[in-house]
């Protein structure tokens, strides 16, 4: 059987990786579609809401598209004998963990969405690199409405410190790799 540090390492990583899919299927589009601020101003500081690189075809590209990621590793879940569940279950169904992905992916687009919001309140220009504030919020979104709708899971799943830092560690490291791939393969602007 797995140590605690290893255990912590695996549900965390399987708990989000529909989330980190989702951060890097928003790029796909390669920023056609209509923004998702349709380029309207945010009145008390004359800047845009979110900026040009935050469309609503990379949202739901995003959202969209990582849900096969989450219900695939739903239904592997399922099928695995008991004393080799050794990752949480989504729902006791495939069709149960939809509501659980949907809140993963789509919570991803919304967090990352208003980190770009953040950044342009504190007047950073779209596409600009902002450690912390280009990766937390697209985790931190979908696990704040976890814990909320789905507590059972998200707290067996976080209730240790290395959770927390497997957190960060996956976060920080899949995110700049992703946006390194991306960039390498011509879907970013910038490899952040």
């Amino acid at each position: 059987m797995l140590n605690a540090l290893e255990s912590s390492a695996l549900s965390v990583l399987w708990l989000l990786l529909p989330a980190y899919v989702a951060n890097a299927f928003a790029t796909l589009p390669r920023g056609r579609g209509p923004p998702m601020d349709f380029g309207r101003i945010w009145r008390r500081d004359g800047r845009r809401i979110l900026g040009p690189s935050k469309t609503w075809s990379g949202f739901f590209a995003g959202g969209f598209g990582a849900m096969p990621i989450g219900l695939l590793e739903a239904w592997l879940i399922l099928l695995a004998p008991p004393n080799l569940q050794l990752v949480p279950r989504f729902a006791s169904t495939v069709l149960g963990a939809v509501p659980v992905v949907a809140i993963l992916t789509f919570g991803a687009m919304t967090g990352d969405a208003l980190g770009s919001f953040i950044k342009r309140r504190i007047g950073w220009e779209s596409g600009r690199r902002a450690l912390f504030l280009d990766q937390l919020p697209l985790v931190l979104v979908p696990l704040a409405f976890g814990f909320g709708i789905y507590p059972a899971l998200f707290v067996s799943v976080f209730a240790s410190w290395e959770a927390v830092l497997w957190l960060l560690v996956y976060t920080l490291g899949l995110h700049a790799a992703f946006n390194w791939i991306g960039y390498w393969l011509g879907l970013k602007k910038v490899p952040w």
